[in-house]
């Protein structure tokens, strides 16, 4: 479908607001444990995680980026309207939760936006069910792999470490804290930069400026600076919950959630799975807050988290449906 190259411009600038925002929400996420420990001070971890956001770009391929393109919604049924649709639900969800510092997820609200888009838009027709089963499975799975990494990372640092006195534990980990939250945030960059892109290139396919099998460099590029971007202006709202407010963290807790959290991550950008860097790093927190002993967690909290995890997807749906709808009389 042709479409102007300003209507085009707008929506690309649309989609990389989103990716800037994602960054700006999802700081929290990359930052939270290295803050909280007082490894680095805020505006350190900040430019810290936005340099191995936007790093990611060498060392993963574009295989999330794939999934989103073509394996939520079938790119014949997508058009300018339904894109803009989908940016508009899951920027307005995110307003949301970032505005009550709800540490919900990015990558759901904008796979909620294009499902809510493309049902106003055809009914279920356009649905790709592989690709949204996939990711539905991993709503769950990701938080619980990041569990579990993070309480058996947590378990075995204390048995290896068992002799050493608590100064020199500290010591050691507030170093290695750099390397994991550097790790954590190449996963962050790798997984939630190549969402946008995949919607991009979704509208560069739907309007014949590009095909199935060609995403041009300037997409990636830009892609990841925005998230890098977004990452170095923050989301403080959702840093103390996130950081403190769960669980209380020492340098080698941090350590264990974060390297729990990254090899989630690079596992599911390398098979590329679009999942939740919130969700991943909320189930390593908790994970290691656990490991020592299950009132550690304020599990009430964790709950309600939980619940805005629920209703990220439907919520953003909704907010894309009447998106849609408004997009078709302005478009």
């Amino acid at each position: 479908m042709e479409i102007g190259f300003w209507t085009l411009a707008a929506l690309v600038l649309l989609a990389l607001a989103f990716d800037f925002m994602n960054g700006f929400h999802d700081a929290a996420n990359s930052i939270a444990t290295v803050v909280s420990t007082q490894v680095l001070k805020p505006y350190q971890a900040v430019a810290w995680a936005a340099f191995f956001n936007v790093a990611a770009v060498l060392l993963f391929k574009l295989k999330v980026a794939a999934t989103v393109g073509s394996g939520i919604v079938d790119p014949s049924f997508v058009d300018h309207v339904l894109i803009f649709g989908a940016l508009v639900g899951a920027i307005t969800w995110n307003l949301i939760t970032w505005w009550f510092g709800i540490p919900s997820s990015s990558s759901h609200a904008l796979i909620g936006g294009l499902i809510g888009a493309a049902l106003a838009k055809s009914g279920t027709d356009p649905l790709v069910w592989p690709g949204i089963a996939k990711t539905a499975i991993f709503i769950v799975v990701s938080p619980t792999l990041g569990f579990l990494l993070g309480s058996l990372l947590m378990i075995g640092v204390s048995h290896l470490f068992f002799r050493s006195t608590p100064r020199r534990l500290d010591r050691w980990f507030r170093r290695l804290q750099l390397i994991s939250s550097a790790m954590y945030s190449l996963g962050h960059g790798s997984n939630d930069a190549q969402k946008t892109m995949g919607i991009i290139w979704l509208l560069l396919i739907s309007t014949g400026h590009t095909t199935r099998d060609h995403l041009p460099s300037w997409v990636i590029w830009s892609c990841y600076i925005a998230i890098g971007l977004g990452t170095l202006f923050g989301g403080w709202r959702i840093v103390k919950t996130m950081g403190q407010r769960i669980t209380k963290l020492k340098p080698v807790g941090g350590f264990c959630a974060e390297t729990g959290g990254a090899i989630t991550l690079f596992f599911a950008s390398t098979f590329g799975i679009p999942v939740s860097t919130t969700h991943t790093i909320t189930g390593a927190i908790v994970g290691v807050g656990s490991s020592h002993k299950f009132s550690a967690v304020r599990w009430g909290l964790a709950g309600s988290i939980v619940w805005a995890w629920i209703f990220t997807i439907p919520a953003s749906a909704i907010m894309a449906a009447i998106a849609w709808w408004f997009g078709q009389l302005l478009m």
